[in-house]
């Protein structure tokens, strides 16, 4: 079984992972990136007796088969042993209740037997403090409350208490129920509050994906990765996390472990522009949201590439020493550095990420000439940036060039102003901008070329390849029929291609040379094979990339191009963008088939 053979389930306010074998190996309280209570996926090497796992054991399993509920985060988990076969429905409730969205920390399990005698026990182990701490417990008639490091967590249950306690092995021969979470009683019975928030949270998501505008094409394949973002959404700010998890290795042994439970702004518009093209809205409405705070509160200065979920400026990075990591894979990294960087990309993508607010007339968030002003200010320091060196998109932290791809980003950001300026009827601001954009391109066409090479390079004056300058056209920046351009993905293909898989750069970086593929690469690359005229190949390798999908549908952030394996943080937004983008490019249309 694959590391990585993961299910996610979420609301927009915590998300858990959860094993084929019906364990929750991951889940933060009291959102996205607080404490892993659950982190059995980064201790003891996951093994099985070890704390930080919420876990439904069979006796004598023997198979184990997991599937979502159709177009839901509902996430069913069969177990099948000799004695007899088990039913677990794990999701955390959403729903609309008194016209609000209703989103509490609550994982929610309901266990039913299906065939035979089944004897299982229920082994829940929650630990404090990234692991250091043991929680007390008290209990009583129908619930266990776990107190500790400043929090009281409960479990509320028709389970027997003292079987749940003890970790008794027990015949199921009925239904039962659990529900975790705060330290609140339940207004009705666990059995009447789970089946009603089963109920409404299974027609929650089956209501939201039907309202996606789908492509003829890998339906399923994109609605699983269309409800994937939005998990990944944090829905009381509008922030976008990069990854549920923390410090999943790239690479076996690679030490290149990060926590990504934060909010990159260059993801986030990846992430708000792929749900926008399925007509899911609000997260996009959410994010701009985000972003303009993340404007008002800088005042036209630095604008940092990452922040907390909760505009949170230090992220200070630090080692959780109780936990030994994935597959005993440490360390494990809790907090970026990647805060402190200087990445002149962050600019162009707030601008990015905020422009569609500005054209698009079926939102409820208005804008106009404040928030186009206070984009201006950003627009300021991406002009003043376009051509000084930074950590670049990769986040190296031990040198500093001129990187393409932010110099790229940030004539995207004066590009779009321009446009917004000339959608508010502010002719002169259009004017000014065009001519800064216009200046930048130029720069970036002279020094970013290498004869040598044949290609855009990674940096100004630079020799090595990167796949981030695929980006160019992506951001309308090159026609991809362009010689240079198409040149530059012959040569790229050539250098960082391996089989339907693609290397992030050639040079060897902080870490040596990285030793898996980069999932979002290869994706750029469809895309760029679909616009330079290769459409029929961009598809075989889109399924190719398409197969090494968990059995859930779900991908991380790398791909091991020998054995396929999955490595890296999970599941990684950038990926499950990869997967929208590639079928709205290559997808057939409805009318071609008919």
């Amino acid at each position: 079984m694959n590391g990585l053979d993961l299910g996610l389930i979420g609301n927009c306010c915590i998300g858990a992972l959860v094993d084929k074998r019906g364990r929750v190996v991951w889940c933060c309280f009291p959102r996205f990136d607080g404490d892993p209570v659950f982190h059995g996926l980064l201790s003891n090497g996951g093994d099985d007796n070890g704390d930080g796992v919420y876990a439904i054991e069979l006796e004598d399993l023997v198979s184990s088969t997991q599937t979502y509920l159709p177009n839901t985060a509902v996430l069913k988990t069969v177990l099948e042993g000799r004695s007899g076969a088990i039913e677990i429905i794990d999701f955390v409730p959403r729903f609309k209740w008194r016209d609000r969205s209703f989103r509490p920390q609550m994982l929610v399990r309901r266990v039913r037997p299906i065939e035979g005698s089944p004897r299982i026990s229920i082994k829940v182990r929650p630990r404090f403090d990234n692991g250091a701490r043991t929680p007390v417990q008290t209990f009583g008639s129908n619930h266990i409350r776990y107190t500790g490091d400043g929090q009281t967590l409960r479990l509320t249950t028709d389970a027997p208490i003292d079987y749940v306690r003890n970790e008794t092995p027990f015949i199921l021969d009925d239904e039962i129920n659990l529900v975790f979470g705060p330290d609140e009683t339940l207004s009705e019975g666990v059995y009447q509050t789970a089946k009603n928030f089963e109920e409404r949270t299974t027609s929650y998501w089956r209501n939201w994906s039907h309202r996606l505008a789908l492509p003829f094409e890998w339906q399923e394949a994109v609605t699983r990765a269309a409800i994937t973002l939005k998990l990944c959404s944090y829905e009381p700010t509008g922030a976008v996390v990069a990854a549920m998890t923390t410090s999943i290795p790239e690479a076996p042994n690679s030490g290149r472990n990060w926590d990504y439970r934060f909010c990159w702004v260059r993801d986030a518009f990846f992430v708000v522009r792929a749900l926008n093209s399925l007509a899911a809205m609000r997260t996009m409405e959410n994010y701009v949201r985000w972003i303009m705070n993340v404007v008002a509160m800088t005042e036209g200065g630095r604008i940092q590439p990452v922040y907390g979920i909760g505009l949170e400026a230090q992220l200070t990075e630090g080692i959780a020493e109780n936990l030994a990591g994935y597959r005993g894979m440490g360390p494990v990294r809790v907090g970026n550095q990647a805060h402190e960087h200087d990445q002149h990309d962050t600019y162009g993508n707030i601008i990015l990420g905020a422009s569609q607010a500005f054209f698009d007339k079926r939102l409820f968030l208005e804008v106009g000439q404040t928030e186009f002003q206070r984009l201006e200010g950003v627009g300021e320091m991406a002009y003043r940036l376009h051509a000084q060196p930074d950590a670049g998109l990769w986040e190296l932290r031990s040198r500093a060039r001129v990187h393409t791809s932010s110099s790229l980003m940030c004539w995207a950001g004066c590009d779009r102003l321009a446009k917004i300026a000339a959608q508010l009827g502010f002719a002169d601001r259009a004017v000014f901008w065009q001519e800064r954009a216009a200046g930048i391109k130029a720069v970036i066409l002279k020094e970013a070329w290498s004869d040598d090479r044949q290609a855009f390079v990674e940096s100004f004056g630079g020799s090595t390849l990167d796949a981030s300058v695929l980006l160019m056209s992506e951001v309308g920046f090159i026609d991809p029929m362009d010689e240079r351009y198409v040149s530059t993905v012959r040569q790229l293909e050539k250098t960082l291609g391996r089989g339907p898989f693609m290397m992030r750069y050639e040079e060897a970086d902080d870490f040596g040379v990285p030793e898996t593929t980069f999932n979002i690469c290869a994706f750029w690359r469809v895309d760029a094979l679909a616009k330079t005229g290769q459409r029929e190949r961009a598809r075989e390798i889109f399924e190719e990339l398409l197969a090494v999908r968990n059995p859930l549908g779900l991908m991380s952030e790398d791909t091991a191009f020998e054995d396929r394996a999955l490595w890296g943080n999970f599941p990684q937004t950038y990926s499950m963008v990869g997967i929208i983008n590639g079928a709205m490019r290559l997808s057939d249309t409805w009318e071609a088939t008919t």
